[in-house]
C-alpha cells in the first residue's frame, strides 16, 4: 500500500512540476521521519548539555572561584607565618609543645607525638601540641596516626613509627606550601578560563537547527499528500464504476428471522 501511495506521489510531483527534482530519501517519509527523529535525540542532548552548563555557570564557577580564592588567601597568609619561624640552617632544633610540655630536643619531641599515638583512645582529632606556630592535632583515619597543622588552612601530615622521620613529615608539610599555592593559582586561572569559555557555549545555538527545521517542514508536507492521496483512495474504492449499480438489499422474510 505504501509503495503504491509514493509511486502515485511521484507521478502528482511529475504531472504538477515536470519533474521529480528531489531526493528519493527525502520523498520516502519513513526515511524522513527516521532522519528527523535522530536529529531530535541529537537537539535534546544537545539542550541537556547546555542546561547543566548553565547550572555550573550560575552555581559551580563563581563557588570553585571564590573556593580557590580563598586557599590562595590562606596559603599566603600560612607561608608568612612559616617565614616568621623559620627552619634553621644548621638542622638544629626549635623546639616543640606536645601535650602541654615544651620538648626542646628534637628526640623528646619525636618520643612524645609517638607516646601520644598509644595513648589515643578515640580516632577523633585532639590537640596535641604546637610547631612554628602551628597548632597541631592528632587523629586516627584510614588506619593510619596523622597530624594536621592548623594556620589559616589545615595540611594533614600521616605519621610513621621513626622518631626523628615525623619531624621532618612536619618540616617537610610546611616548607611545601609555596609549591601548594602555586598549584592553587594555576588552577584558579585554568578554572577562570573556563568559566569564560562556558559563558560563550552557552551561547551557541543548535548547530543542525536549520536542517531540523527544514526536515520537518518537509515531513509534514509528505505526510499532508499522503493523507490527501489516502482520503481520495478511500472516497474512490467506496463509489461504484460508472454503469454498475449497487447491489440490491433483499427484503427479510419471516424465515430470514427465524434462522437469525
Amino acid at each position: 500500500m505504501a509503495s503504491r501511495i509514493h509511486r502515485e506521489m511521484y507521478v502528482r510531483f511529475w504531472r504538477e512540476y515536470g519533474t521529480v527534482e528531489v531526493d528519493d530519501r527525502l520523498c520516502l517519509p519513513h526515511d524522513l521521519d527516521i532522519q528527523v527523529q535522530n536529529l531530535r535525540l541529537l537537539k535534546s542532548s544537545f539542550l541537556s548539555e547546555k542546561y547543566a552548563l548553565e547550572d555550573k555557570i550560575i552555581k559551580f564557577y563563581p563557588q570553585e572561584i571564590a573556593r580557590r580564592s580563598d586557599v590562595i588567601a590562606g596559603l599566603k597568609s600560612d607561608i608568612e607565618r612559616v617565614a616568621e619561624y623559620p627552619k634553621p640552617t644548621d638542622e638544629t632544633f626549635v623546639g616543640m609543645t606536645v601535650k602541654g610540655a615544651f620538648c626542646s630536643e628534637k628526640a623528646d619531641a619525636g618520643n612524645a607525638i609517638l607516646e601520644a599515638c598509644k595513648a589515643m583512645t578515640n580516632p577523633e582529632p585532639t590537640p596535641l601540641g604546637e610547631y612554628r606556630g602551628f597548632m597541631m592535632e592528632l587523629y586516627f583515619e584510614a588506619r593510619e596516626y596523622k597530624v594536621r597543622l592548623k594556620g589559616e588552612l589545615g595540611y594533614p601530615v600521616t605519621l610513621g613509627t621513626d622518631t626523628f622521620g615525623n619531624i621532618t613529615r612536619l618540616d617537610n608539610a610546611l616548607e611545601g606550601l609555596p609549591k601548594r599555592l602555586e598549584m592553587n593559582e594555576m588552577e584558579l586561572d585554568n578554572i577562570k578560563k573556563q568559566f569564560e569559555t562556558a559563558k560563550v557555549d552557552v551561547e551557541r545555538p543548535f548547530p543542525q537547527e536549520e536542517e531540523l527545521k527544514a526536515k520537518t517542514d518537509r515531513l509534514n508536507e509528505l505526510n499532508a499528500l499522503l493523507n490527501v492521496d489516502k482520503r481520495e483512495n478511500e472516497i474512490v474504492g467506496s463509489e461504484p464504476d460508472e454503469g454498475e449499480e449497487p447491489p440490491e438489499k433483499k427484503p427479510r422474510t419471516w424465515n430470514d428471522s427465524r434462522n437469525s
